[in-house]
C-alpha cells in the first residue's frame, strides 16, 4: 500500500505539465510574460475549483468502486478517467453548443478555437438545461442512497430512518423529482419553460436507462442500488454521474476564461486529484473506516441538485458551492472520527 503522498504522484506531475502548459498557452497566445502569468493563474485556480467541488464525486466513486469487478475497476481508473479529463471537460461543452447554436461539432470546435467568447456566451445560453438535467440526474442518485430499505448506518438518524421507511412506496424519489421539477418550471417564463422540461425529463430518463441497463448487463439479482453494480453498469453509472458534477465546474469555469483549452487544461488537473484521492480511498478502505464519510458525500449531491435547480432562478457563486460540500465531508468526517473515538472506549471499558 502506498503512502499517501504516494497515490498523488501522479497528480503531481499532471499539475506540473497542465501548468507549464497554462503558462505557454499565455505565452503563445499574448507573447508576453504577464499574459502567460496570467493564464498560468487561472490554470491554478480552476484547479483549485475542480477540487473543491469534486470532494463528493471522489467518495462516489471509491464507494462503487469498492463493489466493482477488478478488470472494470482498472478501466474507470484508466480509461474512465481519461473520458473523464477530456471528455467531460472539453468535449461535453463542445457538444452541448453544438446541440444550443444548432451547428456541427466541428463548427463548434472551430467557434471554441476562434471564437471563444461567442463559445462561452452560447454555453451561458444552455445554462438552463445544464442545471435543469444535471440537477435531476443528481437529486435521484441522492434520494435513491436515503429511501433505501436496505440502508443500515445513519447519521442524522431521526430524518434517515424515516427516508428508509418510506422506501416501501414505489416510485416516490420519481414522484419528489418531478414535483420538484414542475415548481421550478411554474416559475419560468412560457418561453423557457419548453426547453427546462425536456433537460429534466432527459435527466431523469438517463438516470433510469443507466440503471436498468446497469442490472441487465452485469446480471446481478437483487441488487437494490445502482452503487453495487459490479461491471459495465457500474462504469457507466460512474461516467453519467461524472458529466453531472462536471458540468457545474465547466459552466464556472466560464466566469475565469473564456478558452477551452485553459479550462480544459484546469480541470483536468482538478479531475486528476480526484483520481488520486478515489484510489486512496479504494486501498485504503476510508469508507469502512470513517462510516459518516459517504453520508456526507450524498448529502453535498443532495444540495448540489438543489443549487442546480435554483440556479434556474437565480446565480449561485461555485465557490460557495464547492464550501458547502466541503463543509458537510468534513463534518461527516469529524462525526466518524468521534464514533471511532467512543467505540474504543468502549471496548477499552469491556
Amino acid at each position: 500500500m502506498s503512502s499517501t503522498l504516494g497515490y498523488f504522484r501522479g497528480a503531481f506531475a499532471v499539475t506540473a505539465a497542465g501548468l507549464l502548459a497554462s503558462f505557454w498557452l499565455g505565452w503563445a497566445e499574448g507573447g508576453g510574460i504577464d499574459d502567460a502569468m496570467t493564464t498560468f493563474v487561472i490554470g491554478l485556480a480552476l484547479a483549485v475549483l475542480e477540487i473543491s467541488l469534486s470532494f463528493d464525486n471522489a467518495i462516489i466513486n471509491a464507494n462503487t468502486l469498492r463493489t466493482m469487478q477488478p478488470v472494470w475497476r482498472q478501466r474507470f481508473l484508466t480509461w474512465g478517467m481519461l473520458i473523464a479529463v477530456f471528455g467531460m471537460r472539453l468535449v461535453l461543452p463542445v457538444v452541448i453548443v453544438a446541440v444550443a447554436a444548432g451547428i456541427g461539432p466541428l463548427a463548434a470546435l472551430h467557434m471554441a478555437i476562434f471564437r471563444p467568447g461567442a463559445y462561452a456566451h452560447t454555453l451561458e445560453a444552455a445554462h438552463l438545461q445544464i442545471a435543469a438535467f444535471g440537477g435531476t440526474f443528481l437529486m435521484m442518485v441522492a434520494l435513491h442512497y436515503f429511501i433505501d430499505e436496505h440502508k443500515e448506518v445513519d447519521w442524522f438518524a431521526r430524518l434517515e430512518c424515516r427516508l428508509r421507511a418510506c422506501a416501501t412506496i414505489q416510485g416516490l424519489e420519481v414522484a419528489f423529482v418531478l414535483i420538484v421539477i414542475l415548481s421550478f418550471a411554474a416559475m419560468l417564463p412560457s418561453g423557457q419553460a419548453d426547453g427546462y422540461m425536456l433537460a429534466s425529463v432527459s435527466g431523469l430518463l438517463t438516470y433510469s436507462a443507466v440503471r436498468a441497463l446497469g442490472r441487465a448487463l452485469d446480471g446481478q439479482r437483487g441488487v437494490q442500488r445502482v452503487a453495487a453494480m459490479g461491471g459495465l453498469g457500474a462504469f457507466l453509472y460512474l461516467e453519467v454521474l461524472d458529466a453531472s458534477f462536471s458540468f457545474d465546474g465547466v459552466v464556472g469555469a466560464f466566469a475565469m476564461t473564456s478558452d477551452p483549452f485553459l479550462i480544459a487544461i484546469g480541470l483536468g488537473i482538478g479531475a486528476m486529484y480526484v483520481r488520486s484521492m478515489t484510489v486512496m480511498m479504494v486501498e485504503r478502505q476510508t469508507l469502512a473506516q470513517f462510516r459518516y464519510l459517504e453520508h456526507g458525500a450524498f448529502y453535498s449531491i443532495l444540495i448540489l441538485s438543489v443549487i442546480m435547480f435554483v440556479e434556474t432562478q437565480i446565480d449561485v457563486s461555485e465557490m460557495a458551492t464547492g464550501g458547502i460540500g466541503v463543509l458537510l465531508i468534513s463534518a461527516s468526517l469529524w462525526s466518524s472520527i468521534r464514533h471511532n473515538k467512543r467505540m474504543a472506549e468502549a471496548e477499552r471499558q469491556v
